[in-house]
C-alpha cells in the first residue's frame, strides 16, 4: 500500500521529491491529484511511499 509524504505544487518539485527519497533507497511514485494525466506542470502532485517505509522518510524529512 502507497501511502502520501509530501504534496508538491508542480511536476518539477514532485521530481524533486521523489528523487530525494529514492536516492534514499526508498521507491516513490508521483500522482496528478488532478486525476489529469502526468506531465502536467502546473497541477498539484502527490508523492506516495510503501507505507512499510514511513519510518524512513520521517527520519529524512526531519534532517532537513
Amino acid at each position: 500500500m502507497w501511502i502520501e509524504v509530501k504534496k508538491a505544487p508542480n511536476l518539477m518539485l514532485a521530481e524533486m521529491w521523489k528523487e530525494l527519497f529514492e536516492g534514499e533507497g526508498v521507491p516513490s511514485r508521483i500522482v496528478p491529484a488532478s486525476g489529469l494525466p502526468i506531465g502536467q506542470e502546473c497541477t498539484t502532485y502527490s508523492v506516495l511511499v510503501p507505507k512499510d517505509k514511513e519510518g524512513i522518510i520521517e527520519e529524512v524529512l526531519r534532517k532537513l
